[in-house]
């Protein structure tokens, strides 16, 4: 079966507890979201299909009125995780809208483009932030589980890159005005 990326980050967060949707969701919105995100419009379509290959099984575990499957991952669903897991990584994808604007600028004065790169910079220093509020939690949670706190130390140096980048670029972009103004 040729499982999409969703697939495996749901297989990945039933691996140490079973969940419902909605605890994949919460789950993928406070860890992988920062570099691979999924929305509910993916999850469910894709606990189906997960469910039908025998990859995981649901529970009815309604909470009052509500309807709530619970669904934790089979013997098969590990060994196709770990098997995806062996395989090296073929997607590399970064969707960043500063950039995308950024790459169309040339239509406006670098002096509004900068604004792009500034608003670009706050933002991965918000980021950064974040993430450093994450990292004692994730040390203290994740004991037996070192790889959550490397991928997080890892988002924490991109974005950390990334603000500084965003710094050295605006000053290359505002270098000619600069010079206009001395000469």
């Amino acid at each position: 079966m040729d499982l999409s990326s969703t697939a495996y980050v749901i297989l990945g967060m039933l691996r140490h507890e079973p969940r419902s949707g909605y605890e994949i969701k919460a789950a993928v919105d406070n860890s992988t979201r920062f570099f691979w995100a999924a929305s509910y419009g993916q999850i469910y379509p894709e606990l189906r299909r997960l469910a039908e290959a025998g990859l995981v099984e649901g529970t009815a575990s309604p909470r009052g009125d509500r309807k709530r499957i619970v669904y934790e991952i089979t013997a098969d669903g590990e060994a196709e995780l770990k098997a995806w897991l062996r395989r090296p990584p073929e997607t590399t994808e970064m969707r960043e809208e500063g950039l995308l604007k950024l790459f169309f600028a040339g239509v406006l004065e670098p002096a509004e483009a900068v604004e792009t790169l500034r608003a670009m910079r706050r933002q991965r220093l918000g980021l950064v932030e974040r993430l450093r509020s994450l990292e004692p939690q994730k040390a203290e949670v994740e004991p037996k589980d070192p790889y959550p706190l490397l991928v997080l130390r890892a988002g924490i140096e991109f974005n950390e890159w990334f603000a500084g980048w965003c710094e050295r670029m605006e000053s290359e972009l505002l270098a000619p005005a600069r010079q206009k103004g001395s000469g």
